[in-house]
């Protein structure tokens, strides 16, 4: 098997995560890990654009993330990564971030995996948009080894 260049989107409060950017890791696929993106760089933050970022009204926000500079620089880092990757895993739970990270992944084209969780777990129709569903690590090894799957394949009378 040839190693995937691998976003991993999900969120800072997903315990999960740090877990699977190791495993897949150790299965030799090159991995951005939002939580570390560069050497030095131990991710973005809002705090560090502003302390009180969770009390922001929408004005506020509007105005700082087009004028930001560590807004910028954390969005850039993560859309080359976007832009490099060959496959997206989502894992859950997460939020709107990781969500548009695994919907953009999927309108380039490339492979998109939803690691599911039942922790807040909700059903989502457009992860129909991916390619496949996993439940555990075992799971994703198992379909990044496989062909490229897609939805589209289902019988006829499953996709009307």
């Amino acid at each position: 098997m040839m190693p995937r260049r691998i976003y991993v989107a999900s969120s800072w409060r997903n315990a999960q995560q740090p877990a699977i950017v190791a495993a897949l890791r150790e299965m030799g696929h090159e991995v951005y890990d939002f939580r570390n993106p560069a050497p030095g760089n131990d991710g973005f933050r809002w705090s560090e654009v502003d302390p009180g970022w969770l009390g922001w009204a929408p004005e506020t926000y509007a105005h700082l993330i087009r004028t930001s500079m560590v807004a910028r620089a954390g969005f850039n880092l993560d859309k080359a990564a976007l832009d490099w990757c060959d496959t997206c895993v989502l894992v859950l739970p997460c939020g709107r971030s990781a969500h548009l990270e695994a919907g953009y992944a999927c309108g380039q084209g490339k492979r998109v995996i939803f690691f599911l969780s039942p922790d807040k777990f909700e059903p989502e129709l457009m992860y129909l948009l991916g390619n496949g569903f996993v439940l555990n690590v075992e799971g994703l090894r198992n379909a990044l080894l496989a062909p490229d799957p897609d939805f589209t394949s289902l019988p006829p009378e499953v996709r009307s």
